[in-house]
């Protein structure tokens, strides 16, 4: 049950008939790792009108110690009435802004770096909208710990014969919608133990928030039955791993796709080619945010199905961008590279900054490359100037470090906080000492 258009007041109101018992306020550390505060309905109505505080000192990229007071205000257009199937106690949930004890927004609030970059577009004249695919991986759990084993073999869009979790498909779709989530397909993937769910396209807020909410109940649902959900972008060696193509448009605010022309070759407007070479340029500086963990970069490499070259195409799949063969309403540019480790409101705000960027420089994209890029030659991709991906997180991080587009967007403070956070992230990592490297050297060293 969703209750988009509700006053305070009706939310009060239905709780108590619903005799609700806990209120979950919902908001995202810096890295998108959704926190909450459970609250007693007894104090929902303090909640709604003034907002509950909190220290936030211990969340990540938000306070230090001696700045740690935040405050937590509910939107009240995000009252969701939590389903028996995911939560046992009578809950609701809220999703909150994150303001200082001064009243103003806090500039560690990830959402509001969203916020400020869609509002720009829509003064503008535009309403910004996004579909991802989100993929994840089911693994069996084995005396409740968790392990790598694929929940079954089967593969892309195989029967239930042979596809195992469809039934557990089925009830992540149905949690779901009972939280006014409607999903557009949900499938077996290509690796075993993989699958997608997708929703319909919506405004990026909208949609940032419901990859929150289907992270949250597909781990729920899937440990009702025994099994583990990871969205981790490549747990198994040899398999492909798990993004989240991004399908992006913008609409008029009368509801006309900005990025059809009838009359174009590609029926794409100059608005789309110039929203395309955007991404394609601002590409690199964007891709720590777009794939921010170590893990990210063993999914980006050739032969697996992610992207790695930077290009675009109409249907070829090894490029980075293509564009879907729908058109009307339809006609939208998909990125391939982002992936489910990442924090949704940077990504939608990183993906629009570029693609606007290219609107504002009026910047054309180079031709379409709509042969395989994989099976190329290093000459061929010097041909087509074709560039590489960034290869590792610290690697990202260094493009991004440079990016003055990155610190308008993010502004100073998630802007210094992620790549904080994120550096000790690469230097934890670079330092160890892998099997892979004991196995290769040991013995001939």
């Amino acid at each position: 049950m969703t209750n988009a258009d509700l006053s305070k007041e009706d939310i009060l109101k239905i709780v108590k008939k619903e005799n609700v018992l806990f209120v979950r306020l919902q908001f995202v550390d810096i890295l998108g790792m959704p926190k909450n505060i459970v609250i007693p309905t007894s104090r929902l109505e303090e909640a709604l009108y003034d907002g509950i505080p909190f220290d936030g000192s211990s969340i990540a990229g938000y306070a230090t110690i001696e700045e740690s007071d935040k405050i937590a205000k509910p939107d009240p257009n995000s009252f969701v009435i939590i389903p028996d199937e995911v939560e046992s106690k009578k809950s609701v949930k809220l999703n909150c802004d994150i303001y200082e004890p001064n009243g103003k927004r806090f500039l560690g609030d990830t959402k509001y770096v969203l916020e400020r970059i869609m509002n720009k577009v829509k003064k503008m004249g535009y309403v910004y909208n996004t579909g991802p695919e989100c993929e994840f991986f089911l693994f069996k759990k084995e005396n409740d710990e968790y392990t790598v084993i694929p929940n079954d073999e089967a593969g892309y869009f195989d029967l239930s014969h042979r596809d195992l979790a469809e039934g557990v498909r089925s009830d992540i779709s149905l949690a779901l919608k009972a939280m006014g989530i409607d999903t557009y397909t949900s499938h077996h993937e290509v690796s075993m133990g993989q699958h997608e769910i997708n929703f319909r396209y919506s405004d990026a807020l909208t949609v940032a928030d419901h990859v929150i909410t289907l992270k949250y109940v597909t781990k729920v649902i899937a440990r009702k039955h025994n099994l583990h959900a990871s969205f981790m972008p490549k747990p198994i060696f040899g398999l492909n791993g798990s993004g989240m193509h991004t399908h992006l448009s913008l609409f008029t605010l009368d509801g006309r796709n900005a990025f059809i022309h009838p009359r174009d070759k590609g029926q794409l407007s100059d608005f789309a080619r110039y929203f395309i070479a955007g991404l394609l340029k601002y590409i690199k500086e964007i891709t720590a945010i777009l794939n921010p963990t170590v893990n990210s970069y063993k999914r980006l490499v050739p032969g697996y199905e992610a992207p790695t070259y930077i290009a675009w195409a109409h249907r070829n799949r090894s490029a980075l961008i293509r564009i879907p063969s729908g058109r009307g309403n339809g006609t939208r540019c998909e990125l391939r590279s982002p992936d489910l480790s990442g924090n949704p409101y940077l990504q939608f705000a990183a993906m629009l900054a570029a693609g606007l960027k290219g609107i504002e420089e009026k910047i054309e994209p180079p031709a379409p490359v709509e042969k395989n890029i994989y099976a190329l030659s290093e000459k061929e991709k010097e041909k087509y100037n074709i560039h590489h991906l960034p290869e590792s997180l610290g690697h990202a991080l260094s493009l991004m470090e440079e990016s003055t587009l990155m610190r308008e967007v993010l502004g100073d403070h998630i802007f210094n906080n992620f790549l904080y956070v994120k550096r000790k992230e690469w230097e934890e990592y670079r330092m160890q000492v892998t099997k892979w490297e004991i196995d290769k050297y040991l013995p001939v060293l």
